[in-house]
């Protein structure tokens, strides 16, 4: 059996001496996640089992609780663990911090116990013991009120696996996709580039994943429009390379993907030389190229490479010309245009796109002027977060769509996350050291990378199709590693219907 536990959650422990808690919390929880009673009782007080120590350790443990807690940290109480009260209060504290809580009782016979604690240094005396497992007896099924789950330990083998909170609910979404299942396409995006080798692997590497993408059902392939790599992805010395050029060379290697930035930086290139630019890559592609459209953000960025950084208010200006503009350039004739921030006495582009639109895509979720100029203008818009965010930010599409009297059907929904999948929870735990390095925690690692198995993933996938995501593009953690791509076959395949 194994025992899903939130990354970020408090679990409390509870059963007689003997039952097993310690051994069991030691072999699947870091030390420094257990907070122990008998532990503080050593720190406190003469030795772990001077009772006269006892308040003032859980005092402390109380303390310790509390902060970790507050710091998002996963923290498991060690301790009898029958104390209805004692749980009011650990709950209390989950609750102010916003944190799940999970009780594990552990039932094991009343031989068993007795057998290990007698095995023990310095057993509990008998009749305490006896005391336990009367009310032990009385109490176990009972405790749990207030909890978000209950699990039931009966041998050292019952496993725990320490999820991201995205996966809390991943079995639900498994049985719901098997059942009743829903299409969702899916994307890659490749936003680092710093992989085993020198300079010279990177082009062949690229092709390789570009080549498994298709292979695993990928739709879609994006790079980022950035200049140097930004600090939410990597550090600024990585390599990253121009993206048109790179999906040039990826339409090259490539043959049913499609193609695009996620996003454009609106700053970066006239607006002219874009759409002959991406009219360029719809025709040496075969009609697969996506446009995707930013107002761009990274001010250092635009200072290193000597661009201008317009206000914002500009930037969003810029950003609304272009989305009328570039569909007059793959269009027919050569019209003129005045907009707020460009203009063009003739708006020509030969050769044409072999689409008949190339898809606008704007990236960001703004409610006020972003989701507005998707509602008016856009074929695919991309969102963030979990499906609460992305239901919210749709009932403001919604509401801006029909304020123009558009269908918000229309508007393609699409969802940028990152992720790390592998096929069993020992595999995923070797690639998450293998990659976390030093700065982060395995399960801060595993929370910022989406890692999970497969499983795992289609639940979260289930739950964001089910909020209105109808292609989700992938930022693969591992997705220079050899594998990393198709490891994620199994999720795409479970949404093919």
């Amino acid at each position: 059996m194994t025992i899903r536990i939130p990354s970020r959650a408090l679990v409390v422990l509870a059963g007689p001496s003997g039952a097993g808690k310690s051994a069991w919390a030691a072999r699947w929880f870091r030390g420094n996640q257990v907070v122990a009673s008998d532990d503080l009782r050593a720190v406190v007080g003469e030795h772990e089992h001077d009772q006269r120590a006892g308040g003032d350790a859980f005092d402390v443990l109380d303390l310790v609780v509390e902060r970790r807690l507050a710091r998002g940290l996963l923290t498991v109480v060690d301790t009898l663990g029958m104390d209805a009260e004692r749980h009011a209060g650990w709950l209390e504290l989950a609750r102010r911090h916003g944190r799940p809580a999970h009780l594990v009782r552990f039932h094991v016979d009343d031989k068993t116990c007795r057998d290990r604690n007698r095995a023990r240094p310095r057993p509990v005396p008998s009749k305490v013991l006896g005391a336990q497992l009367r009310r032990w007896a009385q109490v176990r099924d009972d405790l749990g009120e207030g909890f978000d789950a209950v699990h039931v330990v009966t041998s050292a083998d019952d496993r725990v696996a320490v999820v991201p909170e995205v996966f809390a609910a991943a079995a639900e979404g498994v049985d719901r996709q098997s059942t009743d299942p829903v299409a969702l396409s899916f994307g890659l995006q490749v936003s680092r580039f710093d992989w085993p080798g020198d300079n010279d692997a990177i082009g062949p590497r690229l092709g390789e994943i570009a080549a498994e993408a298709e292979d695993a059902g990928f739709t879609s392939l994006w790079v980022m429009d950035h200049l140097v790599q930004i600090p939410q992805v990597g550090r600024e010395w990585e390599p990253m390379l121009e993206s048109y050029t790179t999906l040039g060379y990826l339409a090259a290697r490539t043959s049913t993907i499609r193609l695009g930035t996620l996003v454009t930086g609106i700053t970066y290139r006239n607006l002219g030389h874009l759409a002959k630019i991406v009219a360029t890559l719809d025709v040496l592609s075969g009609g697969r190229a996506m446009c995707g459209l930013g107002a761009a953000w990274f001010e250092r960025e635009h200072h290193a490479y000597g661009y201008r950084f317009p206000p914002r208010a500009e930037r969003y200006d810029l950003l609304a010309d272009a989305v009328e503009l570039l569909p007059l350039y793959w269009g027919p004739g050569a019209p003129a245009f005045e907009g707020r921030t460009v203009s063009t006495p003739e708006a020509i582009c030969y050769p044409r796109p072999l689409q008949e639109r190339v898809p606008l895509l704007i990236g960001g979720s703004g409610e006020r002027r972003t989701l507005a100029l998707a509602a008016r203008h856009a074929d695919a818009c991309n969102l963030f977060g979990d499906p609460a965010t992305v239901r919210r930010k749709l009932e403001v599409l919604a509401g801006h769509c029909a304020a123009v009297d558009r269908d918000p059907a229309e508007v393609e929904v699409t969802h940028l996350s990152s992720a790390l999948c592998a096929p069993d929870p020992a595999s995923l735990g070797s690639r998450i050291d293998e990659l976390r390095g030093d700065r982060l925690s395995p399960e801060d690692f595993a929370r910022h990378a989406n890692a999970g198995t497969p499983e795992d993933q289609v639940g979260r996938y289930r739950e964001l199709a089910e909020a209105g995501v109808q292609h989700a593009i992938v930022s693969l953690a591992d997705v220079g590693h050899p594998g990393s791509v198709r490891a994620f076959a199994e999720v795409i395949d479970a949404f093919a219907s």
